[in-house]
């Protein structure tokens, strides 16, 4: 009952102001102003206050309220931690369907071997690696201006 009355009185003081608007020849203005103050009567002669007060004060609504937010910050949690983690559901599912398949190589004559394909004897000790001697001289060699010996190299050929 008391927003009832209050939504009438805010209506009349709307329709007011919308009469002293319209008296200043602004009336454009004024007819816009009228139409906002009826609103709040229209609400309330068709039941909207009625039943938005009545949610108001209901404490099963306001639990409602409580359990979608909980939800919401369930929600916005995992996908907080699923960012963090650097990778999507889509991207693992392709990474596991790329562990599925096996890859050849552009210039290969065979399949390579998957991680759970079994290796024979003949080629386990072809896989297994082989100390190579290291020459002293090419780490003496190794010096900081080897880095740039490409870029050296790219210039040489452009005459600069």
């Amino acid at each position: 009952m008391l927003a009832e009355t209050i939504c009438s009185a805010v209506s009349a003081a709307g329709l007011g102001i919308a009469a002293v608007t319209a008296y200043r020849k602004r009336f454009l203005t004024a007819t816009r102003i009228a139409a906002y103050s009826l609103v709040p009567i229209g609400l309330v002669l068709t039941g909207v206050v009625e039943w938005v007060a009545g949610i108001a004060f209901k404490p099963s609504v306001w639990l409602g309220f409580g359990v979608l937010g909980l939800s919401w910050l369930l929600f916005m949690t995992t996908r907080a931690i699923e960012r963090r983690s650097g990778t999507t559901r889509a991207e693992r599912k392709a990474a596991r369907a790329a562990e599925r398949n096996e890859a050849v190589a552009p210039a290969a004559s065979a399949p390579s071997l998957g991680a759970g394909a079994t290796v024979g004897p003949a080629a386990a000790a072809a896989a297994k690696p082989q100390p190579q001697p290291r020459a002293k001289k090419k780490q003496e060699a190794a010096a900081p201006g080897d880095d740039f010996s490409d870029i050296e190299a790219i210039l040489k050929k452009h005459g600069i």
